[in-house]
């Protein structure tokens, strides 16, 4: 029973530390610090004046009993490794705003629904759905592994800085839309978002001053360098977002 005891408490300890020790780079914007914490995978976490913005929060990549509640919660589609009921339950304070899908209510029905196109505006924060969705990348059956408009990818504005996290996507031709981008969050993993050449021509289309490849598992991040060590206006951040 003892030792029992001891590798309960262990297991405990290890997630608080896991929590706890998360890299994060801080932004400067016209209107104070952007925090962004990197928990893994396609979650975010950002904070930004007092307010904090969880994105696509997922027990499985954190302890969120470790973690600040949330101001505003953005969930990208439904699948379960980016939408968690009991996480956005254990994040979500009175006045907290769930932005989702349509293809999310009916899992979450009591979220705000945005289609692409569509833009909010909470705590001095726009943000922006735009489209996220599969062209080349298929099932068995020939469906898209995220179809066109049940996805969304978020623009968020901090004072003039804009961060765009795609969400689940290929290089879709939308991304030529996509004006001043400093920060860029990229998928890359196979066979569901990009493959590095995809992400690079992705990053090509809107030039993001730093762009993060995230959501990567186990695609090898150093093609990506590689393939964009010429575009000197772009820095590429490798972060642990497998």
């Amino acid at each position: 029973m003892k030792k029992i005891i001891i590798g309960i408490c262990l297991l405990v300890a290890g997630i608080s530390l896991k929590a706890a020790t998360f890299d994060k780079d801080t932004i400067k914007t016209s209107d104070g610090d952007l925090v962004i914490t990197f928990i893994g995978h396609g979650t975010l976490m950002m904070e930004f004046n007092e307010k904090v913005i969880h994105i696509d929060p997922v027990g499985m990549f954190a302890d969120y009993s470790a973690l600040p509640k949330a101001d505003m919660i953005l969930v990208t589609h439904s699948h379960g490794d980016h939408l968690d009921v009991n996480v956005i339950k254990l994040l979500k304070k009175e006045a907290t705003v769930v932005v989702m899908t349509e293809s999310c209510k009916e899992t979450y029905p009591d979220g705000l629904v945005l289609k692409n196109g569509d833009s909010v505006n909470y705590f001095d924060i726009d943000v922006d759905a735009v489209p996220a969705y599969n062209i080349k990348h298929v099932r068995s059956e020939g469906n898209p592994f995220h179809p066109k408009g049940e996805g969304n990818g978020y623009v968020l504005h901090f004072g003039d800085i804009n961060v765009y996290v795609a969400g689940d996507t290929e290089n879709i031709p939308e991304m030529a839309d996509l004006k001043e981008i400093n920060i860029a969050f990229l998928p890359m993993n196979l066979p569901y978002t990009m493959t590095p050449d995809m992400a690079a021509d992705a990053a090509r289309m809107f030039m993001p001053k730093i762009l993060y490849p995230y959501h990567f598992g186990e695609t090898d991040t150093r093609e990506l360098v590689e393939l964009l060590n010429t575009e000197k206006e772009i820095e590429v951040r490798i972060r642990e977002l497998k």
